[in-house]
């Protein structure tokens, strides 16, 4: 159930950010990075529900998580030279979040699986 939810929510950030770059009019190298960052944590998640072992899945996770935090940033600078708005900054940045505490929990889930306790 949580990795459904987990793929719809990335699903979601990695189309939310691909419209939101389509409206900005200049192409930096941001709104690149961006992009890349934001459709990397939606595959790493695809990519983890079909996992050799959960050693893989973990670390498809952990990748996700780190590219989700890169995107946070992204669209913190994004914010603060005035390329979005408040808005679409903070439902984006929670969106992250919801994903990112999603993510650590399914890693520690893991981490205990393998470690037997």
């Amino acid at each position: 159930m949580k990795e459904n939810l987990l793929m719809k929510y990335s699903e979601q950030l990695a189309i939310d950010i691909e419209c939101i770059c389509k409206g900005i009019k200049h192409n930096s190298n941001t709104v690149f990075q961006l992009k890349k960052s934001s459709s990397s944590v939606f595959a790493n998640i695809s990519e983890a529900q079909y996992a050799q072992s959960l050693a893989d899945m973990l670390s498809k996770f952990k990748i996700a998580r780190k590219e989700c935090v890169e995107t946070e940033s992204w669209l913190k600078l994004l914010f603060s030279v005035g390329s979005i708005d408040e808005t679409t900054y903070k439902k984006q940045r929670n969106l992250c979040g919801r994903i990112r505490r999603m993510l650590t929990a399914s890693c520690i889930t893991i981490e205990n699986k393998t470690n037997g306790k």
